[in-house]
């Protein structure tokens, strides 16, 4: 019988693991399973007892997750680190992202912003909060529900400004890629993965989660939009 291994993620790792997924089932012959949803959703439902051998979020989710005892202690594995970057309708003009200070300019300008609800929204929101510009804002800000691109909303006219992890911007028509944030304001996510305590198969996951991060998978990560981590 072929082994199956279960997985879930947030969509910010969706297209990343669909292909390291399809590398390691040729290799190991092993078949995998993996659901992306909002990395939201995915923590409540691995809180809520669903069954999965594998979990992918981002780190600081990764790590409430052991310590609450749904992962099994020391699995964590780093698989990447994702940028901000910051996108615009295709025919919109573009402005200036090139310094931190262009940046809050141009946030001041938009009409809309949109972020998404993960953790680089939420060291946004702060963001914003330390430049004194967050009550200003507050009513031009379109939170994109769990699970949906901000991207979707930009090519779609709904937000004017959108940021949100590369990865997830890549693959989006409609939009132009202004450029990732400056170093100064980058937002950098760690997308890590564990296993789950109450999978059967642990050594099946360890071999995939091996794969995942080693040497021979960097370019597929790079051409996401994301680093090795």
């Amino acid at each position: 019988m072929t082994t199956v291994i279960k997985g879930i993620s947030s969509m910010a790792t969706r297209l990343l693991l669909a292909e390291l997924v399809a590398g390691f089932q040729q290799r190991s012959g092993f078949r995998v399973e993996m659901a992306s949803v909002g990395g939201v959703d995915a923590a409540k439902r691995v809180q809520a007892g669903e069954t999965f051998d594998v979990v992918v979020l981002a780190s600081d989710a990764i790590d409430k997750l052991i310590a609450a005892g749904h992962l099994r202690a020391g699995s964590r594995v780093d698989l990447v680190r994702s940028g901000v970057a910051v996108a615009v309708r295709a025919d919109a003009p573009r402005p200036d992202i090139s310094s931190e200070e262009a940046v809050r300019a141009a946030v001041l300008a938009a009409r809309s912003i949109s972020y998404s609800t993960g953790p680089s929204g939420v060291a946004l929101a702060k963001l914003f909060e330390r430049w004194g510009i967050a009550a200003d804002i507050q009513s031009r800000i379109v939170q994109a529900p769990p699970g949906v691109p901000v991207g979707a909303l930009v090519a779609r006219g709904e937000v004017e400004l959108g940021f949100q992890q590369l990865s997830e911007l890549l693959p989006l028509d409609g939009i132009t890629i202004l450029g990732p944030l400056p170093p100064a304001i980058q937002v950098t996510t760690i997308f890590s993965a564990g296993v789950a305590t109450n999978s059967v198969q642990p050594d099946a996951v360890r071999a995939m989660l091996e794969y995942m991060h080693s040497p021979i998978v960097a370019d597929t990560k790079r051409a996401q939009g994301m680093d090795p981590a």
